[in-house]
């Protein structure tokens, strides 16, 4: 029975690594799938889903406009069946597009599988997370490890000329310059120490 899942977790747990990994796993069996990425990352490429560990896959970039079932459904045929359907960077959709995703679990019996960020360098949960947090069937947490002690990260920073702050746009597209994974304590210390 196909099923939506939320696979989350901070800056540099692996998230785009392992949709490359599941890809080529279906793929090696013979079994096509689909790779979603939002078009307002650029980083590798519009059309790329790109790892820190330097692997790249081409996907279909999603805005605002894209409908994403009309999308797999233009994708399926009787002789092109789709397999599981795999969304990079799931904090950047719409809630219009994690309704999406519920219909082609529940219309067209593909399995779709979202990784994403949970809440963002202000600790919100962003648009697509919350819709995700409420409709997927299955939620799991992609774990690493903060970036300055021994803890799970559960937190990203954001820093601005290795500065942290916490003011500014929800979005803002970067790498390790600019994000750091944190756990709860070293997020409540970098900013304890600038007041």
């Amino acid at each position: 029975m196909a099923q939506l899942y939320y696979k989350y977790g901070t800056m540099n747990s692996g998230k785009s690594f392992e949709i490359i990994k599941v890809a080529h796993n279906y793929e090696e069996q013979g079994k096509q799938v689909l790779l979603f990425s939002p078009a307002i990352d650029t980083r590798d490429g519009a059309d790329q889903i790109g790892s820190r560990v330097g692997m790249t896959r081409k996907a279909i970039p999603v805005d605002e406009a894209t409908d994403i079932f009309e999308c797999v459904q233009r994708h399926t045929g009787p002789d092109r069946r789709i397999y599981c359907v795999l969304i990079d960077e799931a904090q950047f959709l719409t809630k219009q597009h994690v309704v999406e995703l519920t219909r082609i679990v529940d219309e067209l019996g593909i399995p779709v599988m979202a990784f994403g960020l949970k809440n963002d360098f202000q600790n919100n949960l962003f648009e697509g997370s919350y819709n995700l947090l409420v409709y997927a069937d299955k939620i799991e947490e992609v774990k690493t490890i903060c970036w300055y002690c021994d803890r799970k990260a559960t937190m990203v920073i954001r820093y601005k000329d290795g500065v942290p702050i916490n003011e500014g746009d929800q979005i803002q597209i970067g790498g390790n310059e600019d994000y750091k994974p944190v756990c709860r304590r070293c997020y409540q210390a970098a900013f304890k120490s600038k007041s």
